[in-house]
């Protein structure tokens, strides 16, 4: 079983947009149930299933696997829960760690948020500039809950 510790920001600006070249995501989710989610995923010409459970605090069991880009197709086009998630995701080294940025695009567009995944919970890491809030802990942030709850629908009223 894998373990994902990840910590989640918002993104201040737009300087970091400098530091990398931005890949096209486009992802759907099988089960968006926090207790298991199921999340198929095409990174440029990688396919990817994903299996996760239930958080505690910033950590969850995780599982990937690659599979073939025409299954994931196919499984986002016919399988998966709409409105699909589309971003593109900005990957920078900063140290030994890597920061990946997500500019969300659709109903998303205007979020943009920074992770870091870490070893251990209470790891000490980088914080650069134009990393700003942490919303780690805030479940609207969830790339499984932008699709029910855009951004869109509740960025204006916080």
């Amino acid at each position: 079983m894998g373990l994902e510790i990840e910590r989640k920001f918002l993104v201040r600006g737009d300087a970091w947009k400098a530091l990398a070249n931005p890949v096209t995501m486009r992802q759907g989710y099988l089960s968006s149930d926090p207790a298991r989610i199921v999340r198929v995923r095409i990174e440029d010409q990688r396919a990817m299933l994903t299996i996760k459970g239930k958080a505690s605090g910033i950590e969850r069991a995780e599982w990937e696997y690659g599979i073939p880009v025409a299954d994931a197709e196919c499984m986002l086009d016919s399988l998966c829960t709409g409105p699909l998630i589309e971003k593109y995701r900005y990957r920078i080294a900063v140290s030994e760690f890597v920061w990946e940025v997500d500019e969300f695009l659709g109903d998303n567009l205007g979020l943009v948020v920074a992770e870091i995944e870490l070893q251990f919970a209470d790891q000490a890491f980088p914080k650069p500039d134009w990393v700003g809030e942490e919303v780690s802990h805030d479940h609207r942030y969830a790339n499984s809950n932008l699709l029910k709850h855009p951004f869109s629908a509740w960025s204006k009223a916080t």
